[in-house]
């Protein structure tokens, strides 16, 4: 249809198809999870595969839109409970003696917690550190 390149960027130019026009002028007003009311003729079209429908409004053109979103692929997946949260405060042990270490803990924002006489603080701290072999169970 077009000889060139630089034909259909201009084209797209003209007609209004760049990206940041479209990102600002495009509204989001419904959207509707499958077997709601609104949806059944592109259920029939996608089945299973089918999330949800959009309807978004582009109030420079003046259009309707409908947008579908569609699901790809599906594997099982669990949840890595073994991971720590960064921000998570964790107990490490500091042993008697060790004064530039306890040191090192207090800057890095550590507290000292007397009942359970561990150092209190942030796990992503304590990964900078390089102190994880001394986090103590829970």
């Amino acid at each position: 249809m077009y000889s060139r390149k630089a034909d259909w960027q201009q084209k797209a130019r003209l007609t209004n198809y760049s990206r940041e026009r479209d990102k600002m002028s495009v509204i989001t007003r419904k959207t509707l999870i499958t077997g709601r009311p609104g949806t059944k003729k592109w259920a029939a079209k996608y089945g299973q595969n089918l999330i949800c429908v959009r309807y978004k409004y582009d109030t420079e053109r003046k259009v309707e839109i409908k947008t579908v979103e569609l699901k790809v692929e599906e594997k099982p997946w669990e949840i890595n409970r073994s991971k720590i949260p960064a921000n998570k405060i964790v107990g490490i042990r500091v042993d008697y003696g060790e004064v530039q270490l306890g040191k090192t803990v207090r800057r890095a924002g550590g507290k000292w917690n007397r009942e359970q006489r561990v150092w209190e603080v942030k796990y992503q701290d304590v990964v900078n550190l390089g102190l994880t072999d001394r986090i103590m169970g829970e």
